[in-house]
């Protein structure tokens, strides 16, 4: 059995393109273009097949799945019924499995979160912040609002104990108000928020991007002002996602997120009929790698097209990015928003550098110090001599019990009064 030779993240979109809302600066729902004959919906042999190759590749004592779309869970909970099934059935023993989905949450119900929660399903949620800023972009296919859903979904996952990540989009309209929409979701209660940025390249228009795009000065000034509260009042209390990423390097650890790691390619995607993709972000026709019902899923994953496209993101790097100090806090973001000129006129700039330089400039300083003080600590924790047991902490002895001292005799018959 031939397992992979690195950790790798699938998105996999059972349900392909597919969603109940029409938000307009959805990236995925243009993808359905790609199978106008075929039915969006992986089919239960399909479902196995990917589920026991995606088991038999995973390199660790964890295996993890990402269920994605579009919108998954227009499949219905009997469906993801069945993914726990094959799950459990391919399972090898000693090894655990644990899932994740990403949902508008608009079909989220009390059956829906006792699954999530017997199941172990950790849920990421899609929220822009208050109704005003939501609405105007997060619309049902009759364009209607979707923001009471929403919030209606957090409550009952909060209720039924289920682990809920906040996902945030960040375009043109919420971006202006930073305070007001982190602490609208300090106020729900929410403990993990992850904000990402829209970005969508305008044709025709070298270096433009679209009027919902996020502003990239706007971004930095929007992360900065977060940062400030958040470590002056939530630190170690709110887990916001890119906070934790600008601390890594500090750390001497990798990025966990692809966007920031210095090569990429661990997050392919598999298509709701088996096509595996390089990257969520370039689901076409060139970076289609196969089909995993033709070239198992391990082979796809560790072919030579794929391990290329990840270093190319390093590779590409214009100079100006491989002289930033801020380098290894962004690795030059990623590939699908480098479509600027740097100021000498290189290709290959992150359309958000602006924001990302204003931000990992700003949150160095402090990160460091927190990392400084937290190394100060763990070293006087070492050195500290051993604490003295407590003498009341060591029950008291009766008189006909064995001695302490292990000779064997009672305690009046040996070091009683001694």
């Amino acid at each position: 059995m031939r397992r992979a030779s690195r950790d790798f993240q699938i998105f996999a979109k059972p349900a392909g393109a597919v969603c109940n809302l029409d938000c307009r600066y959805c990236y995925y729902l243009d993808k359905q273009r790609l199978y106008p004959s075929s039915e969006p919906r992986m089919t239960d042999d399909m479902l196995e097949t990917y589920i026991a190759q995606h088991i038999e590749a995973s390199p660790g004592p964890t295996i993890t799945f990402s269920w994605h779309g579009g919108e998954p869970t227009v499949l219905g909970l009997e469906y993801f019924r069945k993914i726990a099934a094959f799950e459990r059935k391919h399972r090898p023993a000693g090894r655990r499995i644990l899932n994740g989905i990403q949902t508008n949450g608009v079909l989220l119900d009390k059956e829906w979160c006792q699954f999530f929660k017997a199941e172990g399903f950790g849920v990421g949620l899609s929220i822009d912040g208050p109704a005003e800023v939501h609405d105007c972009y997060r619309v049902t296919r009759g364009q209607e609002p979707s923001h009471r859903q929403g919030l209606h979904a957090f409550e009952l996952l909060r209720r039924h104990g289920v682990g809920c990540d906040i996902l945030c989009a960040l375009h043109d309209r919420n971006v202006q108000h930073p305070l007001r929409l982190y602490r609208f979701f300090k106020e729900l209660g929410a403990q993990y928020l992850g904000f990402l940025p829209v970005v969508e390249p305008r044709p025709g228009v070298e270096g433009g991007a679209s009027p919902h795009s996020v502003p990239p000065q706007a971004f930095g000034d929007f992360l900065c002002a977060i940062f400030d509260e958040w470590a002056a009042t939530d630190a170690g209390r709110i887990s916001v996602q890119i906070f934790e990423e600008a601390s890594r390097p500090l750390r001497g650890m990798e990025h966990s997120l692809c966007v920031f790691r210095e090569t990429c390619g661990d997050v392919p995607v598999i298509e709701h009929n088996g096509d595996f993709y390089s990257c969520d972000h370039f689901v076409d026709a060139e970076h289609r790698l196969g089909n995993i019902c033709e070239t198992p899923l391990v082979e796809l994953l560790e072919s030579p097209a794929q391990l290329a496209f990840g270093l190319a993101k390093r590779e590409a790097l214009p100079r100006c990015c491989r002289e930033c100090e801020v380098l290894s806090m962004c690795n030059g973001g990623c590939p699908k928003d480098r479509f600027v000129r740097t100021p000498d006129g290189e290709p290959g700039l992150n359309y958000l550098c602006a924001g990302f330089k204003t931000f990992f400039t700003r949150c160095r300083p402090h990160l460091a110090r927190l990392e400084s003080q937290r190394r100060t600590q763990l070293l006087a924790e070492r050195l500290a001599p051993p604490r003295p047991a407590r003498v009341d902490a060591v029950p008291p002895v009766g008189r006909n019990d064995p001695c302490p001292c292990g000779s064997g005799r009672k305690y009046k018959k040996c070091c009683l009064g001694k």
